[in-house]
């Protein structure tokens, strides 16, 4: 068995004295880790860094093993993600959000969007309302995806503010004003992509998306959300002060 894709190194581990099991999240193949010998060798641990892009080549004698990576550099930006403490928590919780997913389940959408998320991590005008809607994403392709468009009481799809508990679906100003305390607040930027978030909209956003989440995903599997999120929702409110 072989094949060859570009793959965003998430993860990886020691294996033996010199290897580690690499873990990457690709373009055609979803997350899929494998055996990179040599992978703690002077040469290959700058490569081998979360944030960074490879070119990677999978083989096994069959599909159901590990496997062994051979890659080479396609895009270096570790080094660059070091300097920016949100940076690095970012990665962190990109790579706990991506191991949600079933492993060798290709999500090329999510694919693209960690690649995006990955270039702005440092920038903290962007790198925030990024993640959101990659958490946004993220509950999408695992078949909980939110439904943003209309107004879950009335079909409308003008003064959402509001987003149901229950169903996941928006609401608008008029419907939810009587249930105001119950529903979840729908920050403007996910409605409208124009302008910068505030601080309060970046906060929403966390929370709506954290509930979710917790509902859906966490809770049932008995999991904690990743350290690194908090921190980076931390660094990001720190930055932007």
């Amino acid at each position: 068995m072989q094949w060859s894709d570009d793959g965003l190194v998430i993860g990886l581990r020691k294996h033996g004295e010199t290897g580690v099991i690499l873990e990457l999240m690709t373009a055609e193949h979803g997350r899929h880790l494998g055996l990179v010998h040599g992978g703690r060798s002077r040469r290959m641990q700058p490569m081998l860094q979360p944030g960074n892009t490879l070119h990677a080549t999978w083989r096994a004698r069959i599909d159901e093993s590990l496997g062994s990576y051979s890659v080479e550099p396609a895009s270096l930006v570790a080094s660059r993600l070091m300097g920016s403490a949100l940076a690095l928590y970012g990665i962190g919780h990109i790579g706990a959000l991506l191991r949600l997913l079933p492993e060798r389940d290709p999500h090329r959408g999510l694919y693209d969007a960690a690649q995006v998320l990955v270039e702005h991590l440092g920038d903290r005008n962007i790198a925030p309302a990024l993640m959101v809607r990659f958490e946004l994403a993220l509950l999408t392709e695992l078949g909980f995806g939110l439904d943003l468009t209309n107004c879950a009481a009335s079909g409308v799809n003008d003064a959402l503010i509001y987003v149901s508990p229950k169903s996941g679906r928006a609401v608008s100003a008029s419907a939810g004003e009587p249930y105001r305390d119950r529903l979840l607040r729908l920050p403007a930027f996910l409605r409208d992509r124009s302008g910068v978030p505030s601080e309060e909209e970046i906060a929403q956003g966390f929370r709506l998306t954290g509930y979710f989440l917790s509902q859906h995903i966490w809770e049932p599997r008995g999991l904690q959300p990743a350290e690194e999120r908090a921190r980076f929702i931390a660094a990001g409110t720190e930055t932007a002060r």
